[in-house]
C-alpha cells in the first residue's frame, strides 16, 4: 500500500487563525508542564494505565526518582490541568483530563494539510 501525498504550496497557511495573547499565556504554561521528560512520561502511563488512572504506587516503580519528586511532578501536571488527582484512603489516584488533551491537540493538528503531518518518527527528524 503505497502512501499519496498531496502537494502543499510553499505558503499555505498551516493553521486557521493565530493564538489570541490569552491563549498562548494559558497554553505556554501546559506546554511547559509536558516539557519534562519525566512528566510526559508519567502523563503518558496515566493515561495508557488500565481503567485510565494510576494510582502513585502504580507511578514510582517506573522511575529511578524518589517518591517526594514524583509527587513534585505530578504536582506540576495538576497545576497544568492535565491531571486531576482523588484521594482514596492514603492514595492519590491521577486521570488525564481528556478536555485539555483535545485542545492542545487541536492546537498543533488544526488545518494542518495532510502532507505537512508525516509520518515521520520524531528521531529521524532530529537526525536530518
Amino acid at each position: 500500500m503505497s502512501k499519496q501525498v498531496v502537494p502543499v504550496m510553499c505558503c499555505s497557511p498551516l493553521t486557521g487563525a493565530p493564538l489570541s495573547a490569552a491563549e498562548a499565556a494559558e497554553l505556554a504554561g501546559v506546554f511547559k508542564a509536558i516539557a519534562d521528560p519525566v512528566r510526559l512520561r508519567l502523563l503518558s502511563l496515566i493515561a495508557s494505565h488500565a481503567g485510565g488512572e494510576a494510582c502513585v504506587c502504580d507511578l514510582t516503580g517506573a522511575f529511578a526518582l524518589t517518591g517526594p519528586t514524583i509527587s513534585h511532578h505530578l504536582k506540576v501536571l495538576r497545576e497544568a490541568r492535565l491531571i486531576d488527582g482523588e484521594r482514596r484512603g492514603t492514595w492519590i489516584y491521577y486521570r488525564v483530563r481528556p478536555e485539555l488533551l483535545a485542545q492542545l491537540s487541536a492546537v498543533l493538528v488544526h488545518d494542518v494539510p495532510a502532507a505537512v503531518r508525516a509520518d515521520v518518527p520524531l528521531s529521524a527528524e532530529a537526525a536530518t
